[in-house]
């Protein structure tokens, strides 16, 4: 039946004339399937996902990677007092606005960039903007994507595996990682704690910044095996049940969750 559509729509639709239109209808399309919404936490199904996707009424430990000024972990310290939330941002100057917006809360802040191993690396923002959203270990970002001029902090890197032990955290109920296309290399600082079973859930974004930092959708996928795989959308989940290059690998803003198998959301 599919294949019979596609063929009508081939047949009637694969012309220059429809070009245009083409393009519209695929934009239109992503949208529906939870990408590029990124305008709210609402639009994005952030808002939804924290309310109604997870349970963390009675406390646990949560880890957000790339906190930049604090939305998402004051978000969760307000639906979820009883968790206890270690926040990271690298940047000095965005993570001294983080500081003042958790200021009156147990929110525990890191001016840490996190990676696949201990050391510091080059982080760049915008010369005329620094202190940006968009700050990214990897200067295509800034100089590419966003055709602006970057300018460079060194700034210090800890591992996950190494940041558990030395906070004496057993297990992680909710790991989130926003690092502007560095998720990939989070990941793989925490061996221990994911070949353990020890991070419940992960959510992250994939988007055009893996293209400067050369990670598929597959190599995520394939570096989790015990995890289950959905897209977000504003009001709920929808499973990625199979890896199709087609529909996994979308440079584009979207945010994806991976939960251990024996773990309910």
């Amino acid at each position: 039946m599919i294949d019979s559509l596609c063929d009508f729509y081939r047949a009637v639709f694969a012309r220059r004339f429809f070009y245009k239109f083409n393009k519209l209808l695929y934009r239109m399309s992503l949208h529906g399937l939870g990408i590029l919404n990124y305008k709210t936490n609402k639009q994005s199904g952030e808002a939804h996902f924290l309310r109604y996707e997870i349970n963390l009424f009675n406390g646990g430990d949560v880890l957000d990677v790339g906190a930049n000024i604090g939305s998402y972990c004051s978000f969760l310290n307000h639906e979820y007092p009883l968790c206890r939330i270690y926040a990271f941002e690298p940047h000095p100057a965005t993570y001294q606005i983080l500081l003042k917006n958790t200021d009156a809360s147990d929110i525990k802040t890191f001016n840490l960039a996190v990676g696949a191993s201990e050391g510091s690396l080059a982080l760049y923002d915008y010369a005329n903007n620094d202190g940006s959203l968009h700050a990214s270990l990897h200067n295509g970002v800034i100089e590419q994507i966003h055709k602006s001029i970057a300018i460079e902090h060194q700034v210090k890197v800890i591992s996950l595996d190494h940041f558990a032990k030395e906070q004496g955290i057993d297990q992680i109920s909710l790991l989130k990682i926003d690092t502007e296309g560095h998720e990939f290399e989070v990941l793989k600082g925490a061996p221990t704690l994911l070949k353990s079973g020890r991070i419940e859930i992960i959510h992250f974004e994939f988007n055009e910044m893996n293209v400067f930092s050369r990670v598929l959708f597959k190599d995520i996928w394939e570096f989790l095996p015990n995890y289950d795989f959905y897209r977000m959308l504003p009001n709920g989940l929808v499973p990625i049940q199979n890896y199709s290059p087609v529909f996994c690998e979308i440079f584009a803003y979207q945010n994806i969750v991976a939960k251990l198998k024996n773990v309910k959301i």
